[in-house]
């Protein structure tokens, strides 16, 4: 088996579970924040429909400079909308399956590198960076937004199981 086709199963539950939660943010509550430091709901909704894009940047180029000067990487605006924000998560995880699909293995352990400014942040085989930089981005991002609804007094949806506010 490839490495595509054994990390597709996960791709596809764990986005799904993703999307069940962007599902549950309260677009009246867009700009409200847990702490000053913190993302806004609307900011982390935002963040995560766009994290698997970087599944497709990291399996299509060998690097991307996060300095905005030097015109590789532009930040999309954001959306203000929940509608907005499902459809752009929809889009980027379309994109990254169907970039994955077609990875061999053997460009799998090419190396990609993030910069900053032209400074190396990190290099890595883009295997690793997809299950690190991307997969467990997400993962993460996540979590932090079942915080977010619990904090708002919001249904967490079941992921791996029943959560408290959905008995099975």
């Amino acid at each position: 088996m490839s490495i595509a086709a054994a990390m597709l199963p996960e791709l596809d539950q764990e986005m799904a579970n993703t999307r069940k939660t962007l599902e549950r943010v309260p677009e009246d509550k867009f700009d409200w924040k847990p702490h000053e430091k913190s993302f806004s709901f609307g900011e982390m909704a935002n963040h995560l429909a766009r994290l698997p894009g970087w599944g497709t940047a990291t399996l299509t180029t060998d690097s991307m400079d996060l300095d905005p000067e030097k015109g590789e990487f532009v930040p999309p605006p954001p959306v203000d909308t929940l509608e907005g924000v499902l459809a752009a998560f929809d889009e980027s995880v379309a994109e990254f399956k169907a970039v994955l699909e077609g990875v061999s293995d053997e460009d799998f352990m090419k190396h990609w590198t993030l910069l900053n400014g032209g400074q190396e942040l990190f290099s890595m085989p883009r295997v690793a960076v997809v299950r690190a930089f991307v997969l467990n981005h997400v993962y993460h991002h996540r979590g932090q937004l079942t915080v977010y609804l619990r904090l708002n007094d919001l249904p967490l949806p079941a992921l791996y199981g029943p959560s408290a506010d959905e008995q099975m």
